[in-house]
């Protein structure tokens, strides 16, 4: 998949088969469009970022179909950061200087996003982070011209220790990669269940590399601690190697496992025959979830790609929504305006579960996950026994973000 294509209202179904760049005179020639440059890890992370891509694509293809913004219609210029926070910047500073993007979207590593949003604050250019989830995004490194989508690590993390703390467990491990996201996502685990649950203790940690886990050792390790309940944060190719080497050494027996992401189709699905029973996860209930707005994307969806959506296709299609809203408000392209239009910005989810809205005081959104469980049925799994949790309710409040979060 290639990250340098340009899509607009016109030739957008050739442009995604071909995956070309547009000819700088048909740029020109859509002089009225409104430009968006999309920076994203598509060749490191593919199971996300192609149907987050698709998401964007099909969202941006009913904005335009529908008049677009005021008349104008969005295109979107992608880039590929193949999981590099320098190569982010530097194609950043590219889509700014020499295509004249009105802002940057995307980002799904965390330390990419910390880059793309360090990069947002020097040159005073509006970036909607899509998926990176570290909160030092919006609190400790927090800026400005930046605002955060995806419910945070801080979030997801309180949604699982909610249901965590009613486990007889006292004694965890915890297992994540060794970049911002895994430790961000570890410590408020770890915070805010001993907060909940002063009797717990944390007996030890394992930090794998990204895309290069050790597996099997990393499982030995884990069983030496003889912990009552786990704490996982691995994803993709590291989930499924560290699930089935678990599997074999029977690690998830009689323990609890919370598990970050795992219910989401892209990493759950692959896991087919191995996937565990009863994780506690966070995800995407997509074959259960049925309510006219989801039911429709669903729809639209499989029409446009003879598929069904994943997480990260709602994903693209929300941040599509939420900077068509604000551009509808801000009714200019002009970054300070956009910047305050961004703020308190209402918009409806592909999930179907209502309306979400980006705080004022530190530019999160308030969109929620789906919490449930792991089990398999056939030879494949599924989340059961899930509820959505509203992204609003697992936030903490304004005087403790203002704490955290630099004074503009």
């Amino acid at each position: 998949m290639r990250g340098d294509t340009v899509f607009g209202r016109r030739g957008l179904m050739a442009g995604v088969a071909a995956g070309v760049v547009a000819r700088p005179a048909v740029l020109r020639a859509q002089s009225g469009a409104i430009r968006i440059g999309e920076i994203n890890s598509y060749t490191a992370q593919p199971a996300f970022l192609g149907p987050y891509r698709n998401g964007w694509l099909l969202a941006q293809e009913q904005i335009n179909a529908a008049g677009g913004i005021n008349g104008r219609p969005l295109e979107t210029i992608f880039r590929d950061d193949a999981g590099k926070p320098e190569d982010a910047v530097r194609l950043a500073g590219e889509l700014v200087n020499a295509e004249g993007v009105a802002l940057l979207a995307g980002g799904y590593l965390s330390n990419v996003g910390l880059a793309l949003a360090d990069f947002a604050r020097q040159s005073k250019r509006l970036y909607a982070a899509s998926e990176p989830l570290t909160d030092a995004l919006v609190w400790s490194k927090g800026n400005r011209y930046t605002f955060r989508l995806r419910p945070s690590t801080y979030m997801q993390a309180a949604m699982l220790v909610e249901e965590a703390a009613k486990l007889p467990a006292k004694r965890w491990a915890t297992i994540a990669p060794n970049y911002e996201y895994g430790q961000s996502a570890v410590k408020w685990f770890r915070d805010l269940l001993k907060a909940k649950r002063p009797d717990v203790e944390f007996v030890g940690e394992q930090f794998p590399a990204l895309g290069r886990i050790d597996a099997g050792a990393t499982v030995q390790a884990l069983e030496r601690l003889k912990p009552e309940g786990l704490f996982n944060v691995t994803f993709g190719t590291d989930l499924l190697n560290f699930v089935r080497q678990g599997n074999q050494r029977d690690l998830f027996e009689g323990r609890a496992v919370a598990s970050m992401l795992s219910g989401e189709p892209e990493y759950l699905e692959p896991l087919g025959e191995e996937c565990p029973e009863g994780w506690i996860v966070t995800g995407y209930p997509r074959d259960a979830l049925d309510n006219p707005t989801h039911n429709a994307l669903v729809a639209a969806y499989r029409a446009r790609f003879n598929d069904l959506p994943r997480c990260g296709s709602i994903v693209g299609h929300d941040t599509v929504q939420a900077i068509a809203a604000m551009l509808r408000r801000a009714a200019s392209t002009e970054t300070e305006a956009m910047v305050e239009a961004f703020r308190g910005i209402r918009f409806p989810t592909g999930y179907g579960t209502g309306e979400v809205t980006f705080r004022a005081v530190d530019h999160q959104s308030t969109l929620g996950a789906f919490v449930g469980r792991t089990k398999l049925e056939g030879k494949r799994g599924r989340m059961v026994d899930w509820r959505y949790a509203d992204g609003a309710h697992y936030l903490p409040d304004d005087a403790q973000v203002r704490a955290w979060r630099p004074q503009e």
